[in-house]
């Protein structure tokens, strides 16, 4: 059953209440990292493979595929009947906006909170609400944030963070990347109050691609995307 996002926020404080006294319980990695095909909340592979799918399209939907810096995230409420709903997608705006901060991650945070907050939207929540609202919802990015976005959805307090691409495989590929793991970043949030699942390497076979052919030309461009050059453009 949905609850809905306007009783979301006393649902959320009732069960950080609960939780804040046994946050030493899900500090160990064993409680934070799950294999990439298990069933966690109750939510089941096939879902979450939907779900990393629904963060590629943000790509051709915002961008495109063939972008130099294709990392793009969707939010979604999983307390919705059925596969859950999608609150919002975002997609790395660094180019565009000059701002080196929006990451994938951070763009789809902001803009969830406009939607959570907008007075002629669905929602219609005040600033209070939505910010408590992120305790039910689940992110999913088709790379492994870095320790920023990483930390972001923490201080967020989402429910369940999931990624495709490992920090691992990008750094291997040739990314510069500030290489501390997501799962660190969990490991040292144990002050804050919402706990968290951190699900990793989901899909990975339909992700590494979009990360594999900037910095090997031998590579080929992703679905949708052919060789100009050293660059992916649209087919």
């Amino acid at each position: 059953m949905s609850y809905g996002f306007k009783r979301l926020p006393f649902i959320i404080l009732y069960i950080c209440s609960l939780t804040s006294a046994h946050q030493h319980l899900w500090t160990s990695p064993e409680d934070v990292l799950i294999r990439p095909d298990a069933t966690v909340n109750g939510i089941p592979f096939s879902t979450r493979v939907h779900w990393m799918r629904r963060a590629n399209q943000a790509l051709t939907e915002l961008t495109t595929p063939c972008t130099f810096a294709p990392f793009a995230s969707a939010i979604v409420n999983h307390t919705a009947p059925g596969l859950g709903d999608l609150v919002c997608i975002g997609v790395n705006s660094n180019s565009r906006t000059g701002n080196p901060t929006l990451h994938g991650e951070i763009a789809a945070i902001n803009n969830c909170t406009a939607v959570l907050t907008d007075p002629s939207g669905p929602y219609k929540l005040s600033a209070s609400q939505a910010q408590a609202a992120f305790a039910q919802l689940s992110l999913y990015t088709n790379a492994e944030s870095c320790p920023m976005c990483a930390s972001a959805i923490r201080w967020a307090g989402f429910r369940e963070y999931i990624y495709g691409t490992s920090i691992d495989t990008l750094v291997r590929e040739g990314w510069a990347q500030i290489r501390l793991p997501s799962l660190e970043i969990f490991r040292q949030s144990f002050d804050l109050p919402n706990p968290a699942r951190l699900i990793g390497e989901v899909l990975t076979n339909e992700t590494d691609p979009f990360f594999l052919w900037q910095f090997n030309p031998q590579n080929p461009c992703p679905v949708g995307c052919s060789r100009v050059g050293s660059s992916c453009r649209p087919s």
